[in-house]
């Protein structure tokens, strides 16, 4: 029955609105980073998500990840075209009414796709774009929302991920790393980002919005969303400035691109833990975050591995190591209704966090293999090479973002 609070009602309309804001935000954020003739065709791949994924969404989406179970993996279809859902369906926090439930994790399942299109920047088709932003919510998205949130296996085993480390982060990321493998290297390379203020403008966004996306993941106003917005902060923060200093170390000049870019991956790997863990806690993570995301982009650029924007660097090893670093620092003196972590004595929790962290990342990334290969027999994923050389904005979409693109 429905206990309706207006104070977590509107909370959490509040926060759903700023989820919803990060996808125009990682646009800006991508669009910066790519060349001039390219800006249009990344952007457009973020905004295409808000329309297509709230279309599935809406109609089998939701269904599939928090009604029924099937075998601990996928929901069913009780409640396809949000059928059953009225104005008194209470959310799982029966203070907020469903339909506030079912938006603000729309707004999640919009950007988690949206995440991966910075690995393959300037050199897929559209067509291709669409079949795997499709394939990858149902094959991908949907099982992990239900198996971790929905009431599925391994919640129920007793994994926990506050906002999205695995259902979010780590399986874009990986999805990321094999659509890099899988599509190949850039015939032609950005010089650089076109627009570094572009950049600053969508981390600034994306910041402001992950403070509903963490905070608004305790889906209500009490301590625990003090804790996780705190948390979100204290890590983006530290992270952000330790990335700069080790770029700084290792290149002579502290760079604007260095700190935002630390700043994204501290918020990425906070994410999972945010309202688990102490904000002393947060400071480590942030810290940590900043060193482990630099090394890991480090690693890709000595393997020459074309993840254009670095999503795998950021959000799959963010994410990955955010899992890992919760199975350490979760303490229930901060959060009664979390675990206890590593330091606290409980290694079984830690294992647990540590299982769940790999088998995340071995399904993203084999299920994303293979749906690339299956695209490839129905479109051609790539494009051609005098479509990259001229540009997708134009070749893709018949636009242009500045006028004096030739």
């Amino acid at each position: 029955m429905l206990h309706l609070d207006t104070g977590n009602t509107g909370f959490m309309l509040l926060c759903t609105s700023l989820v919803m804001l990060m996808t125009p935000g990682l646009a800006f954020f991508y669009g910066g980073l790519v060349g001039r003739k390219n800006v249009l065709t990344i952007m457009m791949q973020s905004f295409v998500s808000m329309g297509w994924t709230t279309v599935i969404w809406f109609t089998v989406g939701y269904s599939l990840c928090f009604s029924g179970d099937f075998h601990g993996i996928i929901g069913n279809l009780d409640n396809a075209f949000l059928r059953g859902i009225n104005l008194d369906t209470p959310s799982p926090n029966d203070t907020i009414p469903a339909l506030v439930f079912v938006a603000y994790q729309m707004m999640f399942a919009i950007i988690t796709p949206a995440l991966i299109t910075g690995a393959f920047a300037n050199r897929v088709t559209f067509k291709a774009w669409m079949l795997f932003l499709t394939g990858w919510l149902f094959l991908v998205y949907f099982p992990f929302v239900h198996m971790i949130w929905g009431g599925g296996f391994l919640q129920k085993w007793g994994v926990l991920d506050f906002a999205g480390g695995i259902v979010v982060h780590n399986i874009a990321g990986m999805a990321a790393l094999a659509s890099v493998l899988y599509v190949g290297r850039r015939k032609v390379v950005d010089s650089g980002p076109h627009s570094i203020p572009l950049v600053a403008l969508g981390t600034g966004l994306l910041w402001f919005g992950w403070y509903g996306f963490n905070a608004g993941s305790e889906f209500r106003v009490d301590s625990i969303t003090a804790l996780a917005f705190v948390n979100t902060d204290v890590a983006a923060s530290f992270a952000g400035i330790s990335w700069m200093v080790l770029e700084w170390r290792a290149e002579g000049k502290p760079k604007l691109l260095g700190l935002l870019t630390g700043a994204v991956g501290g918020l990425a790997t906070i994410t999972p833990a945010a309202g688990f863990v102490s904000p002393m806690s947060a400071v480590f993570i942030g810290i940590l975050a900043g060193g482990v995301c630099y090394a890991a982009v480090s690693f890709k650029n000595k393997m020459k591995w074309d993840d254009a924007l670095d999503v795998w660097g950021v959000h799959g090893v963010g994410g990955l190591f955010g899992i890992i670093l919760l199975g350490v620092f979760a303490s229930t003196a901060f959060n009664p209704a979390g675990a206890d972590g590593l330091l606290t004595g409980d290694v079984t929790f830690f294992a647990k966090e540590c299982a769940a962290a790999v088998f995340s990342s071995v399904w993203a990334f084999g299920l994303t293999l293979g749906m690339l290969w299956v695209i490839d027999r129905i479109t051609p994923v790539k494009v051609q090479e005098d479509d990259e050389s001229e540009g997708l904005d134009r070749t893709q979409h018949g636009e242009v973002a500045y006028l004096d693109v030739a």
